[in-house]
């Protein structure tokens, strides 16, 4: 078995810069949602000093002195540029696995007796970045975790055209001997400092332990990471998807203490989520509400609290869960605090065959279940909330998100067409 990841560069900030061909070799970042982090950047920002997650109010004096291009984030666009990118992709090889925006699984199994895999790939990522003028990275490997090492790779050393291919142990070895240890798929913060507890440093190191320390130590994530080092494929990428929660949260642009704008937001931030729980054919078991007030103005009196409350059967409903976001919002306010950040949180996550329970309190939820599938595909076709519940309230509203810099959606909204003067 051998799988290929492409990963795509400096996603974001690659997406705008098809739209402003003069930003190529230019510094550019793109802003989190409220333009207040940074959280894409190109090499060149990196240059100047700017780093993932740098506060946009502490890097100004660098963004300035540098004229470092600035974009607020679109996700419609990005998702819109994703979607053919992937059309490519899944035109070349029969099995693919979607993992994020910006990255794609592809089983290339039995394709090596008839094809090169490296040149393969190779001219698949011509192929893309000359039918959308997006450059991405290729890992080929046996497993999915040395794939993702090796589109790394490919990312960071321009000698590899590309594609990055681990097919043999020695390379392997290799491999792990040189990659950061906390840059590995699979390990996070946690495993990162327990593996260092433990004296493993690289791995290389990880990987050559013996099966028995490794069953001692670490539960099945764990595990698994480490048989994949070992070049066996295990992790299946659709159960890793399904383990993460949903969660939908933002910071206002202004503070508000009225009880009806954050239930607009909180209303808002539920339907999103419900809006991804679908479209990844999932139901949720849990919906948690959490709301904050600005720790950093010390002067106001500060609050933050969190609430959860379980559906008595598994849901994907719109209006279930924003009634449900709702109710928990109504227990959690307090006056007299200016609030300045909401979220939902979807979990207990399912897929398939949801158990019904005869005491269920909705008694029409096939004709729920066929509303909400009609707003999907009313805002698909026409545009992302076009049609949404009353309670989201308006666009101007004081807990919207500051996007000052957001380019058009040149692709899916006839009125903002790229346009050429």
């Amino acid at each position: 078995m051998m799988w290929a990841v492409i990963d795509a560069n400096s996603y974001f900030c690659s997406v705008e810069q098809v739209f402003h061909p003069g930003l190529q070799g230019k510094p550019v970042v793109v802003l989190s949602s409220n333009d207040g982090i940074i959280v894409a950047l190109t090499p060149e920002a990196k240059a100047v000093g700017l780093h993932r997650g740098d506060p946009v109010f502490k890097v100004r004096g660098i963004i300035e002195k540098y004229h470092v291009n600035v974009f607020s984030g679109n996700m419609m666009l990005y998702a819109a540029m994703s979607e053919r990118v992937q059309s490519i992709i899944r035109k070349a090889v029969d099995y693919c696995e979607s993992y994020s925006i910006d990255e794609i699984f592809a089983d290339l199994s039995g394709y090596s007796g008839h094809y090169d895999p490296e040149g393969y790939m190779r001219n698949l990522a011509e192929r893309i970045r000359l039918w959308t003028d997006i450059p991405v990275s290729i890992g080929i490997a046996p497993t999915k975790t040395l794939a993702k090492m090796g589109s790394k790779f490919a990312k960071n050393h321009p000698g590899y055209r590309s594609v990055c291919m681990i097919d043999s142990d020695r390379k392997r070895r290799k491999a792990l001997e040189i990659f950061d240890l906390d840059d590995v798929w699979g390990i996070g913060r946690h495993s990162y400092e327990k593996l260092l507890s433990l004296g493993v440093r690289t791995p290389l190191e990880f990987a050559d332990k013996p099966g028995e320390w490794v069953h001692r130590h670490f539960a099945k994530p764990g595990i698994q990471t480490w048989k994949e080092l070992n070049g066996c494929s295990c992790i299946d990428t659709a159960e890793v998807l399904r383990r993460q929660t949903i969660t939908t949260s933002r910071s206002f642009s202004e503070m508000t203490d009225k009880l009806q704008y954050l239930k607009a937001s909180v209303a808002s931030f539920a339907s999103g989520c419900a809006n991804k729980l679908r479209a990844q054919g999932s139901a949720a078991g849990t919906v948690t509400v959490f709301m904050c007030s600005n720790f950093f103005r010390k002067d106001l009196p500060q609050y933050f609290n969190t609430k959860s409350c379980d559906f008595p059967v598994h849901t994907a409903d719109t209006v279930e869960i924003v009634q449900a976001a709702l109710r928990l919002t109504e227990e959690m306010f307090r006056p007299g605090i200016m609030y300045k950040k909401t979220g939902v949180i979807l979990s207990d996550i399912v897929s398939g065959t949801v158990q019904q329970n005869i005491f269920d309190p909705v008694p029409n939820r096939d004709a729920r279940q066929e509303l909400s599938r009609t707003l999907d595909t009313l805002n698909r076709r026409y545009g992302l909330k076009t049609v949404r519940l009353a309670v989201e309230g308006g666009q101007a509203e004081p807990w919207r998100a500051r996007c000052d810099n957001r380019s058009h959606n040149y692709l899916t909204n006839i009125d903002e067409l790229l346009t050429i003067g």
